[in-house]
């Protein structure tokens, strides 16, 4: 046993045992390592699905974590009273967690070791999150990168250091200081009877992300440059959830990707740029944190946008019944796994943006309550671009048509069959799961006739075009 003092690791979106600075540089003073993760305002304001999946990893990592012969210690309440309280507690001489870089996690941040800093506390932030920290991404005329190509060009031939091991043990403290009971906090409540359903396609924890990473790496990669695109095919990665829970590091994954393509895998490029595309969303959101609120381009906010959510066009589109068979299997499966397929996610921002005419905003707060592999940045960039008023965004007259795209990226109409009851003579059973995971509220059933489209795809189109005409974006 050391006699430095404790160190307290906060974690926040690092739940992993690898690749983890901060809880290196915990380890290297020597002292125990108390991790510690706190509920606070930032916890409470997720929505349904990412508070639930959170919990989820939260249960996952304190597992790891005994099999190291150390234990989470969970508190619930403003994170440097708490981390104050476990200071008091525990004789900590220091508290060490990696960066966040949305406004709210930033100004939190900057607050508690300003804090801990004056009451002698040895207060470190540390990277993890990402690979290349924002500020240290410039132009050549020293700002920030508002087109993804050229910042892909700047950073791909960048050393991204080697992950970190895991250690193979922590020591614990002479006393462990109290902790809530995980249960207690409810973390699944407002999922009700969608947790059940969604629970089978998750999945959770370090141990589980590394399996992924490694049959991916095994073999789809090489082909993921085709298969990315098709919603039917198990050809992605599916590491969303478990990088935005920091269940694995970004790091991890880009080495994978770039052994193989160092072997001459001729997918493996096209993932790595979208690590950097999860870089790129980072990027703008430090840069920018508007566009998580906003539009970004400053000329939209007179747009004549619907704001309101709970119209009956909106609703259908919320429930999964436009009549549209590809946003509808999209949504439908959005309610029964927590994800959606990013050719989907494209295809139903933009019918709600365009041929809905409605906010982006509506949309980007539903999949914020929905999305098991919630992440703030990648929402918001994701959202704007589709809608076209967000930094290279896809210009605001394409207006994506979801016939053509399904037939397409779903020509033999698997996607449909996985998710939509309607119509089908031996429906699958993911997609009955349907009618098991959305609010009874909804009074939806499978005998229910499939709807008519709410609003024709030639008729949303040219609504559409109208209402861009004769004005300068």
């Amino acid at each position: 046993m050391s006699d430095s003092k404790p160190v307290l690791l906060w974690l926040r979106r690092d739940l992993r045992l690898s690749d983890h600075p901060a809880l290196t540089a915990g380890l290297k003073a020597g002292g125990p390592v108390i991790p510690v993760f706190i509920h606070d305002e930032t916890v409470a304001a997720l929505g349904a699905a990412p508070k639930w999946r959170l919990g989820l990893g939260l249960e996952a990592f304190a597992k790891a974590l005994e099999e190291k012969g150390s234990r989470l210690i969970l508190r619930k309440g403003d994170a440097l009273e708490q981390l104050r309280a476990l200071v008091d507690e525990t004789g900590a001489g220091a508290v060490h967690w990696s960066r966040l870089y949305d406004p709210d996690a930033i100004e939190r941040d900057k607050a508690v070791k300003s804090a801990l800093k004056e009451d002698g506390i040895d207060a470190q932030s540390h990277a993890g999150h990402l690979m290349f920290e924002p500020w240290t991404v410039e132009t050549k005329d020293g700002g920030y990168y508002k087109v993804y190509t050229p910042m892909w060009r700047a950073v791909k031939d960048r050393d991204v250091a080697e992950p970190l091991k895991a250690p193979a043990k922590l020591n614990p403290p002479k006393d462990w200081p109290a902790s809530d009971a995980l249960d207690d906090w409810k973390m699944g409540a407002a999922m009700d009877r969608g947790a059940q359903i969604c629970l089978p396609y998750q999945q959770v924890g370090e141990a589980a992300a590394q399996d992924r990473l490694a049959w991916f790496v095994d073999g789809p990669i090489n082909d993921y440059g085709d298969a990315r695109d098709k919603p039917a095919v198990d050809g992605t990665s599916c590491l969303s959830e478990n990088l935005a829970l920091g269940e694995i590091s970004p790091a991890q994954c880009w080495h994978a990707g770039l052994r193989k393509l160092h072997e001459g895998s001729k997918g493996a490029e096209q993932w790595i740029k979208e690590l950097v595309w999860r870089e790129f969303a980072y990027h703008l959101l430090y840069h920018t944190p508007q566009i998580a609120t906003r539009n970004w381009r400053e000329k939209w906010d007179e747009f004549p946008w619907n704001e309101n959510g709970d119209t009956d066009e909106v609703m259908a589109w919320k429930q999964g019944r436009t009549g549209i068979k590809f946003v509808d299997a999209a949504m439908r499966e959005m309610y029964v796994t927590g994800r959606m397929h990013n050719r989907a996610r494209m295809i139903v921002a933009s019918y709600l943006t365009k041929h809905l005419m409605t906010h982006w905003r509506v949309g980007q707060a539903w999949f914020d309550a929905h999305l098991t592999d919630w992440d703030i940045a990648s929402n918001a960039l994701g959202w704007q671009w589709a809608a076209g008023c967000g930094p290279d965004a896809t210009p605001y007259f394409r207006i994506f048509n979801p016939e053509t795209q399904l037939e397409k990226f779903d020509k033999q109409g698997n996607y449909v069959r996985a998710w939509i009851v309607e119509g089908m003579k031996e429906p699958t059973e993911s997609a009955l799961s349907y009618f098991d995971a959305i609010p009874r509220s909804w009074n939806i059933g499978p005998d229910d006739p499939y709807p008519e489209p709410v609003v024709g795809l030639s008729e949303g189109r040219e609504r559409a075009l109208n209402a861009y005409q004769d004005r300068s974006f």
